[in-house]
């Protein structure tokens, strides 16, 4: 289906047209014309977005999805849905399923059922069998079947010499290890960030040291192997510094923050809300302050979603015992527009850098190309609540209340969907 949108303003520092207000023009999936002022022509749908950002469309690196086996978190309808109603219009998922996806049927049994959708579905399979971080999952299998890179989700691997050979084994097959920095037997049981704040709850603390000690061991074996390495979901300021000594000297070293730690503190957690409970635990302003930073200056890659979905039984329950993880898809937006972040920044870090991370095709907003993008109004405000979520879930602390930055459009796959 044809397309027009009017009065838009590219965001995209890979474009010619980067920072113009123009009106742009899709026809069998292509970027037909790109104009100051285009007039609509016969059976072509026209969208008005004066005052919107056009994007590239938004990438996820850390999704969770529950198909297989655990469909009542979330299925992959679902899961695309939130993601479209977020301006993702690709994903990678997790292989934190069950069973776990280890082998080359299950990355299969994903890129199948994820067909002629307009968000491109990515697996991403597991580094260990059972994700227990003692034997290499089907490493080689599974990149040869789709898999763009291997994780295990938020269970870090303890064993440093097998964390040695898997980054030796990856090596060789040019693949990427995604790896989650917590120090086990540092963080314990606690479930909350080391501070003054957690002596008031009455909690046990994860000491920032319990993540920077395994990222710089990651660090460490990655050097000594000359290998790649991707460290996931990072949240502190020492973490923040670590990375940026490392790029700093040749490290091929790379990183994502989830977007709620750019905003949300650990004072949010005087309630006992679960719905704060995440993994890392929420950290101090000046973290916060830290991982902007490190956003703006480079040191930081991307940011990602973080989606976790449950179901009402395992965080409608006291701290203690809820699971860790909110649904993140349809807010990771504004969130980044209340962290201050710019049009062209968002775009690098959410759309253009997690792709190029991945080695997949960057979309970019140009005549000629495959059309692939995200229209979002940054300063329209909207309600997020049980009617507008795509999720099976619930588990946000951001349900119910007023949010700015609104995504009006998202294109890809010859498909669009529009947000009123």
């Amino acid at each position: 289906m044809n397309l027009l949108v009017k009065g838009i303003t590219i965001a995209d520092p890979n474009s010619e047209f980067n920072q113009q207000k123009v009106d742009l023009r899709v026809e069998g999936g292509k970027i037909v014309a790109i104009e100051k002022q285009l007039s609509p022509l016969k059976n072509e749908t026209v969208v008005a977005a004066d005052g919107a950002i056009l994007s590239p469309g938004f990438f996820d690196l850390n999704c969770m999805i529950g198909d297989p086996g655990l469909e009542t978190k979330e299925d992959l309808q679902s899961g695309t849905a939130a993601a479209k109603a977020g301006g993702f219009t690709g994903i990678a998922v997790l292989p934190t399923t069950k069973p776990v996806v280890q082998t080359k049927g299950a990355v299969e049994y994903i890129l199948n059922r994820a067909k002629n959708n307009l968000v491109d579905v990515h697996p991403i399979g597991a580094i260990s069998n059972d994700l227990e971080g003692k034997e290499l999952a089907e490493l080689f299998d599974m990149k040869n079947a789709g898999a763009v890179a291997f994780s295990d989700g938020s269970k870090a691997i303890a064993d440093d010499g097998f964390m040695s050979r898997a980054l030796q084994y990856a090596l060789g097959l040019e693949g990427l290890l995604m790896v989650y920095p917590e120090n086990k037997s540092i963080a314990g049981k606690a479930q909350v960030n080391e501070s003054k704040n957690n002596v008031l709850l009455g909690m046990k603390g994860i000491p920032a040291l319990a993540e920077e000690m395994q990222l710089t061991r990651d660090i460490y074996l990655a050097t000594y192997h000359n290998a790649p390495i991707h460290i996931s979901q990072i949240s502190t300021a020492g973490s923040v510094a670590l990375i940026k000594k490392a790029k700093k000297d040749g490290l091929k070293i790379t990183c994502d923050v989830a977007a709620h730690q750019l905003v949300f503190t650990e004072e949010l957690l005087n309630d006992f809300d679960s719905n704060y409970k995440v993994k890392p635990p929420l950290r101090s302003k000046a973290d916060n302050k830290a991982l902007i930073a490190g956003l703006k200056d480079g040191t930081i890659d991307a940011v990602a979603s973080q989606h976790r979905p449950h179901e009402i039984e395992f965080k409608d329950v006291e701290f203690e015992i809820a699971s860790y993880g909110i649904i993140a898809l349809q807010t990771v937006l504004p969130l980044l527009l209340q962290a201050g972040l710019d049009a062209d920044l968002i775009a690098e870090k959410l759309a253009i850098n997690p792709r190029k991370l991945l080695k997949l095709e960057v979309p970019v907003i140009g005549i000629g190309a495959t059309a692939n993008f995200v229209v979002y109004h940054p300063q329209q405000e909207w309600e997020y609540n049980v009617n507008n979520n795509r999720s099976k879930a619930a588990n946000s602390p951001l349900l119910g209340k007023t949010l700015k930055g609104k995504v009006q459009l998202v294109y890809n796959n010859k498909q669009f969907e529009t947000y009123e």
